[in-house]
């Protein structure tokens, strides 16, 4: 089995878009399609063969208008709380999937849904820094740490019991920052959000 086969996309798509006016991030519009699509694709090219994302905000809206054909929809309810809640309910979600059986997943390279910027060439590289269960890897650009951002399956539990708020992982990442493979993306993808009103400019 190859290291790309044991990874797993995580989709954070849960957030409801405080900012931009209560618009859920994962139904606006890209291209043409609702921007989750955009961010599933892209694990795909990058080399996840199974993708799970984790829906909070309007997630019926989001289940009838995007096409997530063959992805893992894990549902947040506690969405609302932040970001380590989604990443908590994922990750739960994935240890419950048999991470030790034949062909499951022995790490999850976890994405953010409003992050157009990174494509699946920077996806590809952080999935090939895994290397065992636990691993622990992460884009950068130019120097510093951003997403995607790979998790071995070894380090779940601990990383979902120090998920709260708004942080997501960032408290463990801290704590364990001298074990962290950084993996220069800069010249292949952009890390920017889409938060406010003047951010959808960069949707097309």
């Amino acid at each position: 089995m190859t290291n790309a086969a044991q990874v797993t996309g995580l989709l954070l798509a849960a957030g409801g878009g405080r900012r931009l006016g209560g618009r859920p991030k994962a139904l606006l519009p890209h291209r043409g399609r609702p921007l989750v699509e955009n961010a599933v694709r892209v694990l795909r090219e990058g080399g996840c063969r199974t993708v799970y994302v984790v829906l909070g905000a309007a997630a019926d809206e989001v289940r009838a208008r995007a096409d997530l054909a063959g992805c893992v929809l894990v549902d947040n309810p506690d969405w609302s709380e932040g970001m380590g809640s989604s990443l908590r309910a994922g990750l739960e979600a994935l240890a419950t999937s048999d991470p030790g059986a034949e062909g499951g997943p022995g790490a999850a390279l976890v994405s953010l849904v409003d992050q157009p910027g990174i494509g699946a060439e920077a996806v590809a590289r952080v999935l090939a820094a895994h290397r065992s269960g636990d691993a622990l890897a992460a884009a950068s650009y130019d120097g510093k740490r951003g997403h995607p951002v790979l998790f071995g399956a070894g380090r779940w539990a601990d990383i979902a019991t120090s998920a709260t708020g708004d942080r997501g992982a960032r408290a463990y990442l801290k704590a364990h920052e001298s074990e962290i493979v950084l993996v220069e993306c800069g010249d292949v993808a952009e890390p920017y959000d889409i938060d406010t009103e003047a951010d959808l400019g960069r949707l097309a």
